[in-house]
């Protein structure tokens, strides 16, 4: 799936959830600001109030709005919205520039993955290591670009289980649709196989060799080349521009 192009195919429920998500994290609908009238909604949508209500309680679920009675329901402040839910996500993909979403969840990655290397390198059982080397074989067999999104997402997501840290392995679970953007990204590298399978071996062999320093340092370096071949492209991309 594209995140990058709202799907359009949906019930009228999910429609009004969708666009008005998408009004919110753009910023035509800003921190404070009620949504607009139900009756003006119901009309442009063909929907009963009851439906456009159980829209809005989809909303507040995400954090994206508050609704208050005698007042209507108003867009809440970034800081509180569910960034981790995937609608969010989604909508908040098909709407920034995607280096500059690359480059926020790169961030989010160099504080956690580090860390998380290190600790499955001291906790890792036998059998999440051969779990970790199983996805990096996987990576290895990988013929393309495509293919090798899923073991690649797969590494990241054991070496997350590996920590028998439940928090850690529920964080790992949920940045998974953002890690795949991320991912998807470098991935179409020109060079792609051969940049990422030595960096990920660095880091599995760390973790074999109980290391923590080394799988800590090993993970530092995969993400700063992974920055590094974002920031390549997109000059490809400026210099191919007319």
């Amino acid at each position: 799936m594209n995140y990058r192009h709202p799907h359009q195919g949906k019930s009228m429920h999910s429609r009004i959830v969708q666009d008005l998500g998408i009004d919110i994290v753009s910023g035509k609908l800003a921190p404070g600001e009620r949504l607009p009238a139900e009756a003006g909604l119901c009309a442009t949508y063909g929907v009963s109030r009851p439906v456009l209500r159980e829209a809005t309680r989809v909303l507040v679920a995400k954090g994206l709005v508050i609704s208050k009675p005698r007042v209507g329901s108003i867009v809440r402040p970034r800081v509180d919205w569910h960034m981790l839910d995937p609608d969010v996500l989604y909508w908040t993909m098909s709407q920034v520039p995607e280096h500059d979403f690359f480059r926020s969840v790169l961030t989010v990655r160099r504080i956690i993955e580090p860390a998380a290397a290190a600790l499955a390198a001291s906790l890792a059982t036998d059998d999440d290591v051969r779990r970790i080397e199983t996805a990096y074989r996987k990576m290895e067999s990988a013929a393309t670009p495509e293919a090798l999104l899923e073991p690649d997402l797969q590494f990241h997501r054991e070496i997350m289980a590996a920590t028998h840290n439940d928090l850690l392995a529920y964080i790992g679970n949920m940045m998974s649709l953002a890690l795949s953007e991320s991912i998807k990204l470098t991935n179409s590298h020109p060079n792609a196989h051969a940049l990422s399978l030595p960096r990920h071996k660095a880091i599995l062999t760390a973790i074999q060799s109980r290391d923590p320093l080394g799988a800590r340092q090993a993970s530092l370096v995969q993400l700063e080349s992974a920055r590094a071949d974002a920031d390549s492209l997109r000059e490809l991309t400026m210099s191919a521009e007319p």
